[in-house]
C-alpha cells in the first residue's frame, strides 16, 4: 500500500483537528474546558500532544542550526570558486534575499494580517501568552538599541548564548568556524568537516523523525484553539496567507524583473516561459534540491548559460538562496508579533530582517525548514514559538509558492552572473560587460 505524502497527513490532521475541536466547542457551550476525561479536560489533552511537538522542534534548534551553517559556510570556502564568479552570485543571493524580506515586511507591516476589526488577534487564535508578557520581553527598545544586536551578535561565552537562546551569536559563530575551517591543514579541515557533517546528517534525521509525528502534534495544536475560540482563528490565518502570496508575487513579478533588465540587459519576460518547467517542478514539489536538475536543464538549454557558470551558481542557489523562504520567515514572525498587539520597533524589525536572511542559509536544505528557522527567529526577539503550528494550517501551498519563487530567483542570478561574464545567453542580443 502506498504510504500517504507527510503533507496530505498533516491537511487530514487540520480537517479532523477542525471538526474535534469544533465539537468540543460546541459542546461545551461557554465553557469548554469542562469537558474531558476524569479531571483532565479534552483541551488540557490537546495542548499536551502540541506542547510535546513543540519541544522536540525547539531541542534540534541548535546543532542544526551551527552544523548546517559551519557545513555551509565550509563548502564554499573550500570550492575554490569564490573568485570573481562566486563574488557575484554571492553579492546576488545576498542582495535578493534582503529585497525578499524587505518586501514582505513592508506589505505585513500594510496589511496588518494580526489585526481583526482593529484588535490583535491573539483571542482569536488563542495565543497563550498575554501581550503584556511578551511586551516585557519586546517591548521597550528604540533606535537606540541597535548596538545591542550587534553586541548579542559577539557573545563572550558562546556555550551561554546557545543556552539562552540568543541565536544570532551562534549563527555569527557558525560562519566564523565554518569559513576558518578550511583555512586549517587538509588533515584538520577533512577531520573537522567529517564531524560536522555527521552532526548535520543526524541532525536531518532527527527532525525527519520528529516531522514522522507532526500531524500528531499539530492535531493537538489546532484542536485546542478551535476548541476554545470556536473557527476564528482561521480568518486571520487565510489574511496571512494572502498576504504573503502577494509579497512572493510582486518579488517574482517586479523585483526580479526588474533586477533582469536593468542589470542583466535581456527582457525578463522570456524568462517565464524558459524556465516554466522548472518552476512547475519547484511549485509541485516544493522542494529546490529536487528541482535541481530541472532548472540546470532549463537554464542551460532554454536560456543558453554556459555550464560553467550553471554547474556553479544554481547547486550553490540550491543551498543558500531562499528569496520566498526569507521572506515567508520574515512575514511570519512580523504576523505573530501583531497577533500578541505588539508595535514592534525599529529595532527589533532590524532583528527579524537579519536573523531571516541568515536562517534562510542555515536551514535551507531542512525538511520544513521554516518551521526551525521561523522557530529561531520568534527566539531571537522574545516572542514564544507557539504560533508556529498554527502556520501550517496554510503551510503547504505558502511552501510551494515560496519554493517556485526560490528556484525562478536561482535561475535570474545565473542569467545575470553569465551577463556580467561576457557571455551572450539566448535571452540577449549582445555580450554585457
Amino acid at each position: 500500500m502506498k504510504k500517504i505524502a507527510l503533507h496530505w497527513q498533516i491537511l487530514g490532521a487540520i480537517v479532523v483537528a477542525g471538526f474535534v475541536g469544533y465539537i468540543v466547542n460546541a459542546k461545551g457551550g461557554n465553557d469548554p474546558m469542562s469537558l474531558g476525561i476524569g479531571d483532565v479536560s479534552f483541551i488540557t489533552m490537546f495542548k499536551f500532544i502540541g506542547t510535546i511537538f513543540l519541544n522536540g522542534l525547539k531541542m534540534i534548534i541548535v546543532p542544526l542550526i551551527t552544523s548546517s551553517i559551519i557545513i555551509g559556510m565550509a563548502g564554499i570556502g573550500s570550492g575554490g570558486n569564490l573568485g570573481k564568479l562566486g563574488g557575484r552570485t554571492l553579492l546576488f543571493y545576498g542582495a535578493t534575499t534582503l529585497a525578499a524580506i524587505l518586501v514582505g515586511l513592508v506589505l505585513i507591516n500594510i496589511v496588518e494580517p494580526g489585526i481583526v476589526d482593529g484588535v490583535p488577534a491573539r483571542d482569536a487564535m488563542s495565543l497563550s501568552a498575554s501581550a503584556e508578557e511578551v511586551d516585557n520581553v519586546v517591548g521597550g527598545k528604540g533606535a537606540g538599541d541597535v548596538a545591542e544586536v550587534f553586541l548579542r551578535m559577539v557573545p563572550a561565552n558562546i556555550v551561554k548564548a546557545a543556552s539562552e537562546g540568543q541565536m544570532l551569536g551562534l549563527i555569527f559563530f557558525a560562519i566564523l568556524f565554518g569559513y576558518f575551517m578550511t583555512r586549517v591543514g587538509h588533515e584538520l579541515s577533512e577531520t573537522l568537516f567529517r564531524f560536522w557533517d555527521g552532526v548535520f546528517n543526524v541532525m536531518m534525521m532527527m527532525t525527519e523523525w520528529i516531522m514522522k509525528f507532526a500531524p500528531i502534534g499539530v492535531f493537538g495544536l489546532v484542536a485546542a484553539v478551535v476548541a476554545e475560540t470556536g473557527l476564528s482563528a482561521a480568518g486571520p490565518l487565510a489574511v496571512f496567507a494572502i498576504t504573503v502570496i502577494a509579497a512572493l508575487g510582486i518579488h517574482i513579478l517586479v523585483t526580479l524583473p526588474a533586477l533582469l533588465s536593468f542589470v542583466g540587459g535581456i527582457s525578463p519576460y522570456k524568462m517565464f516561459p524558459a524556465m516554466a518547467p522548472a518552476m512547475l517542478t519547484a511549485f509541485s514539489t516544493a522542494s529546490s534540491s529536487a528541482t535541481l536538475p530541472v532548472t540546470l536543464e532549463c537554464v542551460e538549454e532554454n536560456v543558453g548559460v554556459s555550464k560553467e557558470v550553471s554547474s556553479f551558481v544554481l547547486p550553490l542557489g540550491a543551498t543558500v538562496n531562499m528569496n520566498g523562504t526569507a521572506l515567508y520567515e520574515c512575514a511570519a514572525a512580523m504576523f505573530l508579533a501583531q497577533a500578541y498587539g505588539l508595535d514592534l520597533p525599529f529595532t527589533v524589525q532590524f532583528i527579524i530582517v537579519v536573523t531571516a536572511l541568515v536562517t534562510s542559509i542555515g536551514v535551507a536544505g531542512v525538511p520544513s525548514a521554516s518551521l526551525v528557522a521561523i522557530a529561531v527567529i520568534l527566539a531571537a526577539i522574545g516572542l514564544p514559538v507557539e504560533g508556529i503550528a498554527y502556520l501550517m494550517v496554510f503551510d503547504r501551498i505558502l511552501d510551494m509558492a515560496r519554493t517556485a519563487t526560490n528556484v525562478f530567483g536561482d535561475s535570474c542570478c545565473a542569467v545575470i552572473v553569465a551577463r556580467l561574464s561576457g557571455e551572450e545567453t539566448k535571452l540577449a542580443a549582445s555580450p554585457k560587460r
